[in-house]
């Protein structure tokens, strides 16, 4: 009999599969840019000057700049049109494209007076009575609308209209008022919100602690107890409410937000009080920023249960007492510790040297007194070797990133994409005493050192030149004695030194590198001498060292006896050859000593012949 072509299941199945393949490829290489949305996008372009020279007529508008369809339809369903500051000819009256009903992705950002001084309501309220569809907004997924120029308040029934709405961005606008209350719970699809960079104010309302990632910085909210409001645990992963106008204690129930990832409270500097002891609850946490505010007392120790911590910034605050041993023992995946401008007092607790994936450690302008440990070599994330995976400094969705102030060069500036690079130390302004310990010198990655203004005392570690990567060094206004190191003239990449006011004497280092420094790097030493320094070191030029005037000694004696030996051997010469009786006698000399030395030679022979004889 004859087999049939498809005999088995799989064979049935497979042949099934491959037909539908077929019939996707085709359709998707069939399916071209539907006619009236082509017609939407060529009108958007004809009211915008200049740009968007790729949505021509003749071409696939799914092909264009910033336009992406739908492979089975052809329907528009994404344009991305950020950055490109596209300049309006006539004012816009609704959200462009919004009569593409299948748009899911719409991003207008950073076209700076698009939408100038339209508001929300408006331009919502005149798509709908320019289009007879109805409302054409309920498919879209992600709107971004920062830096276009809209004005006004925030609707309350926003979320009415937007019902598909994950990702919000209304960032960086002239947006005011208070939030509506009930804004969270109408949009129950929202996952991400940016308002930051406007002019909102009032309490924080508690139905935004819905979505997962909030971004609130740059406004003037003035209150966060609507905390406490939240009935369940929330979703929230990410949160900044930096650079508002936040005031009073912070809320004692973190507990309904264990799911944080990253908190962000800085700059509101009229919180105040203690930290909280429910800010332990965030096991999850990963940053934690609550500098430049007014918190006092001591670290809670309910935050040693915070293990997740990789950038912890508590810095220019008011908290006090010794930095706690939990610090180092519990928080192993810190990558950066802020503590700077505060009180804390007592010594450096040698656990932080458990800290291997540390990167950036600032406990400047504090009161901590005593050495430095001796087991700095332990801190391998500040070396050269490649980091420890947790060392990575980064949260999924945050735009604005990780923010930490260093000193640098000897002035603050302000670390964003670039963290997690740096790799610095900083002790500046305490109270340390007793040496520099030479293990600093094995964390050969650091590219800023500051031990300024402390009681330090010693001598520069004459392996300074391991630190091999150091662009900034700052060990001034100590008491440091002996001389600088010849090593410290290596540090190729040294382009900030400061080592003024300390003991330092003896002349500086020959080399261009150390030379090239502006004399205040090295003036309050007053044994110090040498080039950039107006005075130079004494040197005795008349009177040549020991070790010269043998040198000198040595290359005179040789000198003299080489002209010597030629005038005798050239007089030797001119005499036999002028002279007739001293030619004479030189050839009777050679004659007289050629029987000598016959004679001697036969009598030794005789005597030899005779001992081999006997």
């Amino acid at each position: 009999m004859r087999r049939s072509l498809l005999s088995s299941p799989i064979e049935i199945a497979i042949a099934i599969a491959a037909g539908v393949s077929c019939l996707l490829v085709m359709s998707a290489a069939s399916s071209k840019c539907i006619d009236g949305e082509r017609e939407v996008l060529l009108k958007f372009k004809q009211t915008i000057h200049g740009k968007l020279r790729s949505w021509d007529s003749q071409n696939d508008c799914c092909d264009w700049k910033g336009v992406g369809c739908d492979n089975l339809t052809g329907h528009v369903v994404k344009i991305d049109l950020s950055g490109m500051y596209l300049s309006p000819k006539v004012r816009h009256t609704t959200i462009p494209f919004i009569e593409l009903q299948y748009l899911k992705y719409l991003d207008l950002s950073s076209n700076y007076n698009l939408l100038e001084n339209q508001t929300i309501s408006s331009l919502i309220e005149n798509n709908n009575n320019n289009n007879s569809n109805g409302n054409s907004l309920v498919s879209i997924q992600h709107l971004s609308l920062s830096q276009t120029g809209i004005i006004g308040t925030i609707p309350g029934n926003l979320g009415n209209r937007l019902p598909a709405l994950t990702h919000l961005n209304l960032s960086m606008n002239g947006l005011e008022g208070s939030m509506p209350e009930n804004f969270g719970n109408s949009m129950s699809a929202l996952t991400h919100l940016d308002l930051w960079g406007n002019s909102l104010e009032g309490a924080i309302p508690h139905s935004l602690f819905n979505v997962s990632a909030l971004y609130l910085s740059w406004n003037k909210f003035t209150e966060l107890n609507s905390l406490c409001d939240i009935k369940a645990v929330a979703a929230l992963r990410i949160l900044d409410i930096s650079f508002n106008h936040l005031s009073g204690t912070l809320p004692d129930c973190w507990e309904n937000l264990r799911s944080l990832a990253f908190l962000n409270l800085a700059n509101n500097h009229n919180l105040s009080g203690s930290l909280p002891t429910s800010i332990g609850s965030l096991a999850s946490l990963e940053g934690l920023h609550l500098d430049h505010n007014n918190f006092t007392g001591t670290l809670p120790s309910s935050m040693k249960i915070c293990s997740s911590l990789v950038v912890l910034h508590l810095g220019h605050n008011k908290l006090l007492g010794p930095i706690p041993d939990w610090v180092g023992e519990n928080l192993t995946r810190l990558a950066v510790l802020v503590l700077r401008s505060n009180k804390f007092n007592a010594s450096v607790p040698s656990s932080l040297c458990r800290l291997q994936s540390l990167q950036l450690l600032d406990l400047s302008v504090n009161h901590i007194s005593g050495t430095l440990p001796d087991c700095l070599s332990n801190l391998t994330g500040m070396t050269v070797h490649e980091p420890h995976p947790s060392a990575t400094i980064s949260y999924e969705g945050v735009s604005q990133g990780d923010t930490i102030d260093i000193v640098w060069k000897g002035q603050v500036i302000q670390l964003q994409t670039t963290l997690g690079l740096i790799k610095s130390f900083d002790l500046s302004s305490n109270m340390l005493s007793g040496e520099i310990p030479t293990e600093i010198t094995s964390l050969d990655g650091l590219v800023s050192l500051n031990l300024s203004r402390n009681n330090l005392r010693g001598q520069i570690p004459p392996r300074i030149d391991n630190l091999s990567n150091l662009e900034t060094l700052d060990l001034s206004h100590n008491h440091l004695s002996g001389s600088i190191p010849q090593s410290l003239a290596l540090i190729h990449r040294m382009s900030f030194l400061n080592v003024s006011n300390n003991n330092l004497s003896g002349k500086i280092p020959d080399g261009t590198q150390l030379h090239s420094f502006d004399a205040s790097t090295y003036t309050g030493n007053l044994g110090l001498c040498g080039d950039p320094l107006p005075h130079s070191c004494r040197r005795e030029s008349t009177h040549p060292t020991i070790e010269e005037a043998d040198k000198f000694f040595c290359h005179e004696f040789y000198a003299s006896m080489g002209v010597g030996y030629a005038v005798g051997f050239l007089g030797v010469i001119v005499n036999i050859l002028f002279i007739r009786s001293c030619r004479f006698a030189y050839f009777k000399l050679l004659d007289d000593f050629a029987n000598w030395a016959y004679v001697v030679a036969a009598i030794h022979k005789a005597k030899f012949v005779r001992i081999l004889g006997g």
